[in-house]
């Protein structure tokens, strides 16, 4: 019998399973797929919001800004690539000031330090790369760029270092209530007891929650299509750029990568397969045409990946983090769109609380090992990098060139509390494979060493979720060739 088990571990689960770690409690982290941030976490803007966009008074605004608050100290405790680059909401039109000036207002309300509106001139000042026909923008100094699958990596590594269980491959397939109180949850893998149960299974949170009993709410999944820039176009702002949101959304965004890109998109479509990560030629025309009124010189030329990411929006205006009425001790955390992200360790926070509330004893560990640290070798100094090399060799052999990640980093990546199962895997942790080749030349490399460390046939390694495999079989058995050649 577990205190509390997690339904999913995107960064929202991750968060959760991060502040129970802190407490003396069994909990377990239940994944569908074989990692951990492979859904929207791993598919979204890696914008940290400043807080100005949600309606006061909503759980939405309140967990925003402080969720914002909280971002910069943990990646410093857990070695997470974070800058603070500040964001210009623009206005392309005299009458979207009115918007900025409306959107000031309730930043201020929601408490989002350092708001400020700029006129066209000062706006430029700071950007000069932006459309010279802006009429003003509203600059918010507390919004920052993450790594957002290395921040939820971080937080579930630090809750497995501390106690917390994470399985892998093992999707909830049934949930009952126990009779003396408690739940019992089906997989695969056999039947899970548990006292509570926290439900962030992000698009399909609706589908886990009608498991128990039938859900007072949708999630109405959204489709956004994006463009990763060469760092070649990485300099092109130094702000994240947005416009005026509109009913679909915060609109499309350029904005500067922790790792030197230059991101564009998303646009927004409703989708009926929640699986479906496609990006067609029109929302790519789209993305691209819309950025240009922000940024007219971005030269897509520069484009070295698209992807999609299915956001969980619902048919509820807020984020859903409530008991359910019939068993309290079973907790959604669902709907949780844009700023989700950001929002994150805080709706982590708040879902302790709520458990707390409806019964569970949460006494703090008398030891919670706090720090994470990751060995990344282009950002060490010469004198650092022949320091790690002396003790390991390995970290002097470069495997992926685009980005200067070496054998040792890759083999820790395979060896770590969560360790990567996957080429994509392997990316998501060091970042092998995320240049300009996108791993052309590296992958084969890299899939050999995960062969290698994980002790399975090459054939056995998938590029990232399971069935998406590279190799299907030899093509060449080495039979020896006899007679004129």
């Amino acid at each position: 019998m577990y205190d509390v088990i997690l339904i999913g571990c995107g960064v929202v689960g991750a968060a959760t399973a991060y502040q129970l770690a802190r407490y003396d409690l069994k909990v377990a982290v239940l994944e569908a797929q074989n990692d951990v941030a492979n859904g929207t976490t791993k598919a979204n803007s890696a914008i940290l919001h400043a807080g100005y966009d949600p309606e006061p008074g909503t759980r939405m605004a309140a967990l925003n800004v402080e969720g914002n608050k909280m971002a910069k100290e943990l990646c410093r405790k857990l070695d997470v690539p974070f800058r603070p680059v500040g964001s210009l909401l623009l206005a392309l039109s005299e009458a979207q000031k009115t918007t900025l000036q409306t959107l000031y207002v309730r930043g201020l309300a929601n408490g989002v330090p350092g708001l400020a509106l700029l006129d066209r001139e000062a706006t430029l000042a700071m950007e000069p790369g932006l459309n010279p026909e802006l009429t003003g923008a509203l600059y918010a100094p507390t919004a920052a760029i993450v790594n957002p699958w290395e921040y939820a990596l971080a937080m579930a590594e630090t809750a497995v270092v501390n106690g917390v269980e994470l399985h892998r491959r093992c999707p909830v397939t049934g949930i009952r209530p126990l009779p003396e109180g408690g739940f019992a949850l089906q997989t695969p893998r056999g039947e899970w007891q548990t006292r509570f149960v926290v439900n962030a299974a992000g698009v399909n949170a609706d589908k886990v929650h009608t498991l128990l009993e039938p859900v007072p709410w949708k999630i109405t999944p959204n489709r956004g299509s994006y463009f990763l820039l060469d760092k070649a176009e990485g300099s092109r702002v130094g702000h994240v750029i947005f416009q005026c949101p509109g009913p679909n959304g915060k609109g499309v965004l350029v904005a500067p990568t922790v790792h030197g890109n230059l991101l564009v998109g998303p646009d927004a479509q409703p989708v009926e397969d929640r699986r479906d990560l496609g990006t067609p030629a029109s929302a790519l025309d789209f993305v691209r045409t819309q950025a240009r009124r922000s940024v007219p010189g971005i030269d897509f030329s520069q484009n070295i990946r698209n992807f999609a990411g299915i956001r969980a929006n619902s048919d509820q205006e807020d984020f859903i983090i409530q008991p359910s009425p019939a068993y309290p001790a079973f907790l959604d955390l669902a709907g949780i769109k844009s700023p989700g992200l950001t929002a994150a360790p805080a709706i982590g926070k708040r879902a302790v609380e709520l458990l707390a509330e409806a019964g569970l004893v949460c006494r703090p560990k008398a030891q919670f090992i706090a720090e994470r640290h990751v060995v990344r070798m282009d950002r060490l100094s010469p004198a650092e990098k022949n320091v790690q090399i002396a003790r390991d060799p390995r970290y002097g052999r470069v495997i992926c060139r685009c980005e200067t990640v070496t054998e040792g980093e890759i083999v820790a990546a395979l060896h770590s509390p969560i360790p990567a199962l996957s080429i994509n895997g392997v990316k998501r942790r060091c970042n092998a494979g995320m240049g300009r080749c996108q791993g052309g030349f590296c992958g084969p490399r890299v899939q050999e060493i995960i062969a290698r460390e994980l002790g399975i046939d090459q054939t056995a390694v998938p590029m990232d979720q399971d069935g998406s495999w590279v190799l299907a079989g030899e093509t060449k058995t080495g039979r020896e060739v006899t007679g004129d050649v």
